[in-house]
């Protein structure tokens, strides 16, 4: 059997410790789960954003949306660990937070934003995040109001933006909402869904490939 090379994310997934860990997620993929929650009127805040990617479907929701990260993408957007015990300017207060967090970090950044949004946690993972004793006694503790399985491959790739990648891991959403903090944890499916939410625009453009020069002629090889 031939060893599988695509880009496609695999569930036995291994980052070095330091890695960013950043796999941006698809705007299609967070319009499917900010239109099942009570955005409007809210102001959302992604802590990881990267260059923007959640950011950008959540403003056609919510009230107001910003975007942090720890790492400069050059993208405008706030530099802040989102791990230290305070929020950055223009920030603080904010209603929802919404985020694809590195998975290495992920029990730190749910506990840090259950302890700051005032209303709701949306947190965007690989569906292997549900599993471990350590991250039971999180939901154990607190219990996600919701889980929302994909049942359609959300196209997710190391780095960047990709329309056309293979991905073998299942995702789902978790949401943990002030309201429900205790309440028995609801199962969801969402339904096929991508070919409705995806935009063109959604991607950057592809790079076009310049064609190779046609060969110029040997005129020496050419019979008079």
């Amino acid at each position: 059997m031939s060893q599988n090379t695509s880009h496609a994310v695999m569930a036995q997934r291994h980052e070095p410790h330091d890695s960013l860990d950043y796999f941006p997620t698809p705007p299609w993929a967070t319009r499917a789960i900010a239109e099942r929650l009570p955005l409007a009127g809210y102001l959302a805040w992604d802590p990881c954003c990267g260059e923007g990617d959640m950011v950008r479907p959540l403003y056609e929701y919510a009230l107001a949306v910003a975007g942090s990260d720890v790492h400069d993408y050059g993208k405008g957007f706030i530099v802040h660990d989102f791990l230290m015990p305070y929020e950055p300017d223009g920030i603080a207060g904010s209603e929802w937070i919404f985020m694809n967090p590195p998975f290495r970090l992920g029990i730190e950044m749910v506990r840090r934003a259950l302890e700051i949004a005032t209303h709701g946690v949306a947190v965007f993972a690989r569906t292997g995040f549900l599993e471990s004793a350590e991250r039971y006694e999180l939901y154990r503790e607190r219990p996600p109001a919701l889980i929302a399985q994909f049942v359609e491959r959300v196209n997710i790739r190391k780095g960047m933006l990709d329309p056309d990648v293979d991905t073998a891991t299942s995702y789902c959403w978790i949401v943990w909402t002030q309201a429900e903090a205790k309440a028995e944890t609801r199962f969801h499916w969402i339904a096929p869904c991508r070919a409705r939410l995806e935009r063109p625009d959604d991607y950057p453009p592809k790079p076009t490939v310049e064609p190779e020069p046609a060969p110029l002629l040997d005129l020496m090889a050419v019979p008079a």
